[in-house]
């Protein structure tokens, strides 16, 4: 039987300007950004760091291209605080999430990362303890379910750097909250983890709520984990690109969530380095390459 597949295609603005590395593509203003989105046929677009966090000035600035807000990054710290202390920080960016219509929060467990650091090679991210994990899933849980009260599902998002990376930190955190806790599935990611995107997909698919699409050049990823290189420095090697441009099995990932009837944005997010890859023709390319692909399904 053939389900179907019912997802608008969205992008990052990391694609033009990395807030984590504010140098790359710094002079890039965001309404280039926002212009060549809706150029390249985009619906949509994640929060960025230059974008206004006011919806009066928010809206305007995204109607004008025709595009809407899909979701916005928040990086929390349960390792640190409970999920109400969290919940306190986290109210005026799930306001303005709410109030521009997102469905969902991608949220990242950011304590003690290291995907932001140059000189720290990714063999060094951190790790819990398995009696940690038990404490962080509930307070992952308790603000999962807090979001969702507001009618906002929190995305999970695994992250190179984090101490949800790897297949086997998945597992642990899917299995230990309860559904209201979604996944972010990340293509790029996961497969430089060493997971197989389109088998976390089959695993989860029930539990996606958002997919960050960005495709990985193979030869660069074996470099990069051969040296141990840094988070940034493999994003500034060209370790990501967009879908169709790498090793990534697209049509496996995109065949799995047609059959767990995912309906939901595929966002384009491919940290490049805007200097090298320009970012009006790499999210074209992206953009058509993921029709493409959906078409042949």
């Amino acid at each position: 039987m053939k389900h179907s597949i019912d997802v608008l295609i969205g992008v990052n603005p990391i694609t033009w300007s990395n807030d984590d590395l504010p140098h790359v593509g710094g002079e890039i203003s965001l309404e280039t950004c926002l212009a060549e989105t809706a150029a390249a046929g985009y619906a949509g677009i994640e929060l960025g760091g230059k974008f206004p966090r006011d919806p009066e000035r928010l809206t305007p600035l995204l109607e004008r291209h025709e595009l809407s807000l899909i979701s916005g990054w928040y990086g929390g710290h349960l390792l640190r605080r409970n999920a109400q202390e969290e919940a306190t920080r986290l109210a005026s960016h799930l306001d303005l999430l709410k109030h521009m219509g997102c469905e969902v929060l991608v949220f990242a467990e950011v304590t003690s990362c290291t995907h932001a650091q140059t000189d720290v090679g990714l063999s060094r991210r951190p790790r819990m303890k398995r009696s940690e994990w038990a404490l962080f899933a509930d307070r992952v849980g308790e603000l999962a379910r807090m979001t969702a009260d507001q009618g906002v599902q929190l995305a999970y998002h695994h992250h190179m750097g984090t101490v949800v990376q790897s297949a086997a930190d998945i597992d642990l955190l899917m299995e230990s909250t309860p559904d209201a806790v979604r996944l972010l599935l990340d293509t790029g990611h996961a497969l430089y983890a060493g997971a197989d995107p389109a088998a976390v997909a089959r695993t989860y698919g029930g539990r996606i709520a958002h997919v960050h699409c960005k495709d990985v050049r193979r030869a660069i990823l074996d470099r990069c984990l051969n040296n141990d290189s840094s988070f940034p420095a493999a994003v500034l090697d060209g370790v990501f690109t967009v879908p169709g441009d790498g090793c990534v099995d697209f049509p496996a990932v995109l065949s799995v969530l047609r059959r767990a009837a995912y309906q939901g944005w595929l966002v384009v997010e491919a940290e490049q380095d805007p200097s090298v890859a320009p970012p009006a023709r790499y999210a074209k390319a992206g953009y058509e390459n993921l029709q493409r692909i959906i078409g042949r399904l």
